[in-house]
């Protein structure tokens, strides 16, 4: 079997390999970084974390998740531990669980420009009633019109 050779780090990369960096305040710091895929093979890769929170926009409360984001990637890979802060960076970020899911896929997709990608995250009960919200790029399924109410007819 031949042996992988030792690849020099990016310069694109800050975070990996550095014990004093620090957690970003909020997404909107944080920053995804990414490396040149080293294969020309489509294949996917599985991040997964049990250690997601982000907080309810209306009372404050910790809202847990497990996330999931399995893509294929295209001409650059994301970095797993700029994934881990970019994520962590969320704990003090309000908002509901259908958008803090769509912006991560936002950001992701904006971040890598994956050939596809999909975010799911399922959120810890609440009230009795578990939350799965799965977001996918490309978005290819056509979106039927919206219901309009007029006049309340």
């Amino acid at each position: 079997m031949k042996a992988m050779a030792r690849v020099k780090p990016s310069k694109r990369l800050t975070l990996l390999g550095r014990s004093e960096t620090r957690v970003p305040q909020s997404p909107t710091e944080a920053r995804l970084e990414t490396f040149p895929n080293p294969s020309k093979r489509r294949y996917t890769i599985n991040f997964e974390t049990d250690d997601f929170t982000s907080l309810c926009p209306v009372t404050g409360q910790a809202d847990f998740a497990r996330i999931a984001i399995e893509y294929v990637p295209d001409a650059v890979c994301v970095e797993s531990k700029s994934l881990k802060f970019y994520l962590a960076s969320y704990r003090n970020e309000r908002a509901f669980n259908e958008a803090v899911t769509n912006r991560i896929l936002d950001d992701f997709v904006k971040a890598c420009a994956p050939r596809e990608a999909i975010v799911t995250a399922e959120f810890s009960a609440r009230g009795g009633i578990g939350l799965t919200v799965r977001a996918k790029y490309p978005d290819s399924e056509a979106r039927p019109k919206r219901a309009t109410v007029r006049n309340g007819r």
